[in-house]
């Protein structure tokens, strides 16, 4: 029986079955794709913050052309440039909202989720040498606790009250 000829195959199927293929046999012959994945750069926004973010493009974008109206109405002399302008005013306002939105959004989240903070590698330097004079300065301390007593004068001992 011939590969296939019991069931009948999507015609997108066999396209995407060859795709495949090819793609596989160019890397095979070691030349380059078209088209190379790449992880991102930076994380993914999280929904509430790309949500205000989507929200707040599509208002500043519309404020843009109400106030594109506004200016050519006015310029044209129309009797609709004076409502135009009333909106373009309102509009701006809510785009400014808008956009304060995000950047409100966008802190809430950090705040409530935490944000993961790595130090950086002059930092991350610093505290180790200051780690490493507290623990020499604790060596010193102890060095001097434990001499013998002999060596003591008369009235020092082990507490300092």
């Amino acid at each position: 029986m011939a590969p296939g000829a019991g069931h009948a195959r999507a015609p997108e199927a066999d396209f995407l079955h060859g795709v495949r293929g090819r793609r596989e046999a160019s890397r095979a012959a070691g030349r380059r794709t078209l088209w190379t994945e790449e992880p991102a750069k930076r994380p993914r926004l999280p929904d509430p913050v790309r949500t205000a973010a989507a929200r707040a493009v599509v208002i500043v974008a519309v404020t843009l052309v109400q106030a594109m109206v506004a200016f050519l109405c006015t310029l044209a002399g129309s009797w609709f440039a004076f409502p135009a302008v009333l909106c373009s005013v309102a509009s701006t306002v809510v785009a400014t909202w808008s956009v304060l939105d995000v950047w409100i959004t966008r802190q809430v989240w950090n705040q409530r989720h935490g944000v993961v903070s790595t130090p950086s590698s002059t930092a991350r330097a610093r505290r180790r040498e200051r780690r490493a004079a507290r623990r020499a300065a604790r060596r010193q301390a102890r060095r001097k606790d434990q001499r013998p007593e002999q060596n003591r004068l008369p009235g020092q001992g082990l507490s300092k009250a």
